[in-house]
């Protein structure tokens, strides 16, 4: 029989290898994104003893960051919904690359903070634009774990920074002073390692170049093929998507929301745990640790990916939602459980399964997303998901800072300020998710309906 002409056209998608090549991209991109994000992690302990900065003013160096990374992804997210995503990005990647090495020529705060705003601009428009993108190159079904893959790049890029900025900031201890460079002078060592950790995202541009820009599949699905729209959806279309989904969004985002104020704190103030609980030497303490993150926190984010994707082919609607709040539930305890260990040594056995649980959820935050949402303004999503998810990133390690100077002061109190941090947001998270649950169900049967009569 033939088929209707009214039957709804199925954009093509890429051949798998291709598909998945450009994912390998886009993880290189991820990882070095963290990594630039990330390094102010390591260098904290100097760069705090070097230009006399609290806490408090030294975790508003990567709060900062946070803020305008959130804002400036909205009109970016919007821009990779409409123009071609493949440049955005990589004009993305040199600018917060550009930005990193500037961090590194300069002792004035005022001056870092404006390079670490810059990053956070560059890097805004990654997540939204590979939203975006996998969305057109991957069957329904496969792209919560796609982007879960595409996790594990910020996830190993975190690692990473910790592995290469604590090698760095060694070596560059060890070597003699007087290291300088023309018009900048005499450079210390976290100087010298934010400009190591910065200058490698200029090559991943060349990677960017390598990617084809992918076919809109909602445009070919109604009967034309070019990659870029030709006007963006308007904004009350967004907010009506909102409205008619506010259960799903609003339990998503908050759930979510409460799992990264704890999961930032932990690993921002990890390396000062280690100098000020137990001793060591920032540079160790961070190469340690970032091994046992590049293995543990990877494989937790596929591991709730590949889960997802079993409860959703058992028939569950929510099986998004609930691998993501299985691995917040066992991040609590997690965390909790290293505070309390005696020694680093016990301490660092414990992050393995730690970092595991932390890094579960963040995948699947955003691939549940693009699943449910109308192609047209699947960046958008992503980036007012980002906007409140990045209240995490800016205030987990902010909030542990004010603990750390006001309420559990002296060395030790850091440790006491990371177990109320991931107690009382890990609850609110796995509440707010298990709430989710129904109302995702809900959304995705919507979803399910909406491609089989729109063809997308």
């Amino acid at each position: 029989m033939a088929e209707s002409n009214d039957a709804p056209v199925k954009a093509p998608y890429p051949k798998p290898l291709y598909a998945w090549f450009v994912v390998a991209i886009l993880v290189v991109a991820a990882m070095i994104s963290y990594i630039d994000r990330q390094v102010i992690a390591i260098v904290l302990q100097p760069m705090k003893d070097d230009m006399n900065l609290s806490d408090t003013e030294i975790s508003w160096l990567y709060s900062g960051f946070a803020i305008f990374y959130a804002i400036a992804g909205l009109p970016l997210a919007r821009m990779a919904d409409t123009y071609n995503r493949k440049w955005l990005i990589a004009a993305g990647v040199f600018v917060w690359s550009l930005m990193t090495v500037a961090c590194g020529l300069t002792r004035s705060y005022v001056l870092i903070f404006m390079a670490r705003i810059g990053v956070g601009v560059g890097e805004a428009v990654l997540s939204p634009a590979t939203n975006s993108m996998v969305g057109d190159m991957f069957p329904r079904d496969k792209i919560p774990l796609a982007l879960s893959v595409f996790q594990t790049g910020a996830i190993m890029g975190s690692a990473i920074a910790f592995i290469i900025g604590g090698a760095a900031l060694g070596l560059m201890q060890d070597l003699a002073t007087g290291n300088e460079l023309p018009l900048v002078g005499e450079l210390r060592p976290w100087q010298l390692t934010f400009i190591v950790v910065g200058v490698p995202g200029f090559l991943v541009v060349l990677l960017i170049m390598m990617i084809r820009e992918p076919v809109r599949r909602n445009l070919a699905a109604m009967g034309t093929t070019p990659s870029v729209a030709p006007k963006g959806v308007p904004v009350r279309e967004i907010v009506a998507f909102y409205k008619h989904n506010w259960q799903t969004m609003f339990y998503h985002h908050v759930g979510f929301l409460s799992l990264a104020l704890a999961g930032f704190a932990f690993v921002f103030w990890t390396v000062s745990f280690f100098t000020r609980v137990h001793g060591m030497e920032a540079a160790a303490a961070s190469q340690i640790f970032g091994w046992i993150f590049l293995i543990a926190g990877p494989a937790g984010a596929v591991w709730a990916g590949m889960q997802a994707g079993y409860f959703t082919r058992r028939g569950r609607k929510d099986g998004n939602i609930l691998a993501g709040m299985i691995g917040g539930a066992l991040t609590i305890p997690s965390i909790v459980l290293i505070q309390v260990m005696p020694n680093a040594t016990w301490a660092f056995v414990l992050y393995a399964p730690a970092l595991f649980f932390v890094n579960a959820p963040f995948g699947l935050a955003y691939g549940a997303l693009p699943v449910i949402t109308p192609p047209p303004m699947r960046a958008q999503v992503a980036a007012f998901y980002m906007l409140v998810v990045s209240g995490g990133m800016a205030f987990g390690p902010v909030l542990a800072a004010m603990f750390n100077d006001h309420i559990f002061t002296g060395d030790d109190g850091v440790r006491w300020s990371l177990v109320t941090l991931s107690s009382l947001c890990g609850i609110i998270g796995v509440t707010c998710l298990a709430l989710c649950r129904k109302h995702y169900a809900r959304s995705m049967m919507e979803a399910d309906e909406r491609e089989l009569t729109q063809g997308y």
